[in-house]
C-alpha cells in the first residue's frame, strides 16, 4: 500500500477529502501568534546556575525550549537534513521497499500518523527508525542514499549525548541528584522520525501533524532551517516557533511530566504545512526502558499527598498511547491517581 504515500505524487492541485479537517478542527492559521519570545538557552555560556534556572522556568511555563551551543556539530545537523531530503527524493519504487503501516515495526516508511486508527489523515510522510543500540538496528536501515547509515548513526550518537546533558539539567532543576532522571528511566531506547511535509495546496484545511504531546521522556527536534511549521500551545494560544540558526528544540514528554509530579509540562504541539515549500524535520526521542516503573520521587510529593499520577510501566503507557487517536485528550489523564 505504498501508493498511499504523499510523496508518491509530485504535485497536488487540491487535497484529497481524506485530509480535510472538520471546520471546528482546522488550524486557523490567521490566529497563530508570530514573533513571540520563546525560551532559548545557551548551553555553552559556562554559567551552570543560570542554565539550570532557565531550564526550570522553561519546563514549568512552556514545556519546551530551544538550545544553542549544544555540542551537536553544525556539519552533522546539515548532513542529517541533506540525507533526509535525498531519501525522500528517491524514486517511489525505491522508497516503497520500506513501507509499512504497522506501528510495531522498528523501521518503516509510512504516512500520516497511524492510518489504521485515523479518520482524517495528516499531510506527512515519515521514516521511523529505532536507533539504540545502533549496532542492532543500523543493518536494517535504508542503504540508499549510500551515506544514509553513516550520517544518521553519527547524528544519533551526538543527539543522545545531548539528551543526557538535558536530563542532567532537568534533574538539577528539580533539586534532585544530577543523575536521577537518567537512572530512573533505565537503559533508554532511542527512536527517530524523519518527517517530510510536501507542499500543500490548501494548508488551512489540514495539518502536517495535529496537536499532540509526546509519550516518551524527551524529544530533540532538528527543524528545517528555512521553513517554519512547528507551533506550541501556551495559555490557550498557538505560538509559531520559527527556526533559529544552529538551534535544536527540546520538548518535554509525558514521562517527565509524570516524574516531576506535574511540575513540568509535556507540551502540546503541532506541525502546520504551507503551499509554497516542502518541509523536513527530524525528531529524536529518548524513551524509557519498557519495564521501567514511572512514579515521582518522594521529594516531589507533598507530605500526606498522593502523586498526581498512579504508578505504571512505560510499556503500559506506550500501548495505551498507540491504541488511541493522536489528538485525543492527554493520555496522561488516563493515569491520574
Amino acid at each position: 500500500m505504498a501508493g498511499q504515500l504523499l510523496s508518491a505524487v509530485s504535485d497536488y492541485a487540491s487535497i484529497p477529502e481524506s485530509y480535510v479537517r472538520p471546520e471546528s478542527q482546522r488550524p486557523r492559521l490567521n490566529e497563530v501568534i508570530r514573533g513571540a519570545n520563546v525560551p532559548t538557552i545557551d548551553l555553552g555560556s559556562g554559567d551552570e546556575p543560570q542554565i539550570i534556572a532557565q531550564v526550570a522556568d522553561a519546563c514549568r511555563s512552556f514545556g519546551f525550549f530551544q538550545v544553542v551551543n549544544h555540542g551537536v556539530p553544525l556539519e552533522s545537523m546539515q548532513k542529517m537534513m541533506a540525507v533526509a531530503s535525498e531519501f525522500f527524493r528517491l524514486p517511489h519504487e525505491e522508497k516503497a521497499k520500506h513501507y509499512s503501516d504497522d506501528p510495531a515495526k522498528k523501521m518503516r516508511l509510512s504516512t500520516s500518523f497511524n492510518i489504521r486508527k485515523e479518520t482524517v489523515r495528516n499531510w506527512r510522510d515519515y521514516l521511523r527508525l529505532h536507533c539504540y543500540p545502533l549496532e542492532e538496528f543500523v543493518p536494517g536501515w535504508p542503504s540508499n542514499p549510500a551515506s544514509f547509515r553513516d550520517v544518521v548513526s553519527t547524528y544519533c550518537r551526538e543527539v543522545r549525548r545531548l539528551g543526557f546533558r538535558i536530563l542532567r539539567a532537568i534533574s538539577l532543576s528539580l533539586e534532585l541528584e544530577e543523575g536521577y532522571m537518567a537512572k530512573v528511566l533505565g537503559e533508554q531506547e532511542q527512536h527517530m522520525a524523519v518527517n517530510y511535509y510536501p507542499k500543500c495546496p490548501e494548508p488551512e484545511l489540514t495539518y502536517g501533524l495535529q496537536a499532540h504531546t509526546d509519550p516518551n521522556a524527551l524529544t530533540i527536534l532538528l527543524q528545517d532551517p528555512n521553513v517554519a511549521g512547528l507551533q506550541v500551545l501556551k495559555d490557550g494560544k498557538w505560538i509559531a516557533v520559527n527556526p533559529q540558526p544552529d538551534a535544536l528544540v527540546i520538548n518535554i514528554g509525558d514521562q517527565l511530566q509524570a516524574l516531576s509530579n506535574g511540575r513540568y509540562r509535556s507540551v502540546w504541539h503541532r506541525a502546520v504545512v504551507n503551499s509554497d515549500r516542502e518541509r523536513i524535520s527530524v525528531a529524536s526521542f529518548l524513551c524509557p526502558c519498557n519495564s521501567v516503573v514511572i512514579n515521582p520521587p518522594e521529594k516531589l510529593v507533598g507530605d500526606g499527598d498522593r502523586p498526581v499520577y498512579r504508578t505504571y510501566t512505560y510499556e503500559e503507557y506506550y500501548k495505551k498511547f498507540w491504541s488511541r487517536n493522536l489528538d485525543d485528550d492527554h493520555c496522561l489523564e488516563l493515569f491520574e491517581s
